[in-house]
Parts: structure tokens; sequence; C-alpha cells
């Protein structure tokens, strides 16, 4: 399936292995070297037709095993064998051509090609998953789809959380996904009364509403942010580095500013803050953490909104 650029942007590259990825690997039943390895190899390789088939219920495993045996010795494909031996209907193979691109399957069928878990196995996991996560079916369908824009929204479902905050963790989920990390992970957002942390990179938006945004954190997460969007090395975290986070934070932050300016609210971008030091954030307001991890590491999204912060 080929997907245009706007698509791309707003899709992740295989957000379920993403996720699911991650709690397989924290259960112990994948290895972090075996996750490594399906998500590299997933990016070369399509979904075959016979898990398509089966995991559609169109058919059972032992008639995919059995046509795909037949292909061993048949020039045919393995919708036409299927559709010969009475397996499936033309519309149906259609159906799953439609599908073949489906990205969530690739991390699937890695998982039963590696010989880790079967396709019972692997949907047991999932519906443990689901609950330990308290995921609803639509949260897991959201994450099958790959689309950033319908994953955010499973964890802003806080409604304490106001709707300008919502709009801005979604515009910088995109963008991390453009820009940054196609394969990046975030988590629950969480109300919070204070922050501290070793490196802050953040900027302040002042007119119609007083906003602070910062990226946050012992400094690795921050320094791939600055390494992806700068297309530069950093041996070291310091101002450089907090430099070209800021720059990203710009970015994203001019983009909000556009939007709310054609919603007819003005704001205005203040000079970056750049703190290479403990450094405690507070506010009167309401400040929330985004859980953000990109390339593995660690790095929260710091949002305040309805009055001024204090950094000490």
């Amino acid at each position: 399936m080929i997907y245009n650029i706007e698509k791309v942007i707003h899709k992740g590259a295989n957000m379920f292995g993403v996720y699911f990825g991650k709690y397989l690997v924290d259960k112990g039943i994948l290895t972090q070297e075996q996750y490594n390895f399906i998500m590299s190899d997933s990016k070369n390789t399509r979904v075959k037709m016979g898990l398509l088939a089966v995991e559609s219920g169109y058919m059972t495993t032992g008639q995919a095993d059995e046509v795909n045996n037949l292909q061993q010795t048949q020039d045919k494909r393995f919708g036409d064998i299927a559709v010969e031996k009475g397996y499936l209907t033309e519309e149906q193979v259609g159906k799953l051509l439609e599908k073949q691109g489906e990205e969530y399957l690739l991390f699937v069928q890695a998982l039963i090609e590696q010989n880790i878990l079967t396709l019972e196995q692997i949907q047991s996991e999932l519906n443990a998953y689901k609950k330990s996560e308290h995921y609803s079916a639509s949260d897991i369908e959201a994450i099958k789809s790959g689309d950033i824009d319908r994953i955010v929204p499973i964890f802003v479902k806080d409604e304490s959380i106001p709707s300008m905050v919502r709009d801005y963790i979604a515009l910088m989920a995109r963008n991390i996904v453009r820009f940054i990390d196609r394969y990046f992970r975030m988590e629950k957002v969480e109300k919070i009364t204070e922050y501290t942390a070793s490196y802050v990179a953040a900027q302040e938006l002042d007119g119609a509403h007083k906003f602070f945004t910062g990226f946050c954190g012992d400094g690795q997460g921050i320094k791939i942010v600055a390494q992806e969007y700068a297309q530069e090395e950093f041996a070291t975290v310091d101002l450089d580095v907090l430099d070209a986070a800021c720059e990203f934070l710009n970015c994203n932050n001019g983009l909000y500013a556009t939007k709310l300016s054609h919603e007819d609210v003005d704001i205005d971008m203040c000079p970056p803050i750049m703190k290479e030091e403990m450094t405690t954030i507070q506010t009167e307001g309401n400040m929330f953490r985004v859980p953000v991890y990109v390339k593995g590491k660690a790095v929260d999204l710091i949002v305040c909104i309805g009055a001024e912060c204090t950094l000490n």
C-alpha cells in the first residue's frame, strides 16, 4: 500500500509493535534483541496472505498451511489456490490484498515466523495487554492503525486536561513522528503540581493564554531530540544540545501559534529557556507531564497553562 506524504506524517512506522512489543519485552516473552530485530526486519517485508486470511477469520490455520504447501508445487498465487479450493471468494481475496500493507500484522507475522508465539498465543497476550492497560477495543484498534491522531487520545482521556493542551500534545506527537522518531512511544498524561529535572529545554508562550512547554529529564532523551532535529551528533548533554532541542520546540510552537491565530487567538513566543542544572518547575496554573520515549530514551514533555511558571 502506498501512502501519500500527509498520511506518512500522521502515521507511525509500526506503532502496534512499539506498544505491544514493549509489553512483551517487559513480560520476558521477547528479548530486547529480538524486539530490535523484528522492528528492523519488518520494514522490508509484507504480510503473507495466509496470515491475513486466518487473522481475518476467512480460513483456518490448517487450510492456510495446506495452501502454502500447495504453493511449493504449483506456480500459482496463494489467493488463486485458496479460491480453487473453495476456502476464499474473489471478493475476500480483494479485501485481503487491501489489508496486506497493514503494518501491525508485520509484527504479528514476525512473532510467528521467529517461533516466539503462535497466532493463538498472540491473541491471548493481546487480551492480557488490553486488560493490564485498561484499554478498550477501540483503543487497541487505534494502536493497530498506526495513526498518531487516533493514538494520542488514548493517553489524554483525563477530563481535567484542557482542550488547548490536548491540541498541543497532538501537534507535538505529529511533529515527533515527522522529525524525531517514527517509532516514538508516549504514555498516559498526568496532572502534576511541580516537576524537577536535571535538564530543561523550554519556551514560554504569552498573550491571550499563558503557556509553558519544555522537554525535561536526565538529558539523554533531550539529546536524541536535539540530534534528530539538528541532524548532528552531540558527544555530551550541554547548552548546544539544549539549544537544538529548543529549536525543535520553537518549530512546534510556531505551528501551534499559527493554528491559534487562525482561531483569532493571539499568542507570542518568548526566548528559549535552557537549564543544565537541577531545576524545579512550579506554577499556580495547571501542569501536565507527558512521558515520551524517543529511540528508547525517556524525556518528559511538560506543559503548563493558565499562569506563569517559576524555575528554581
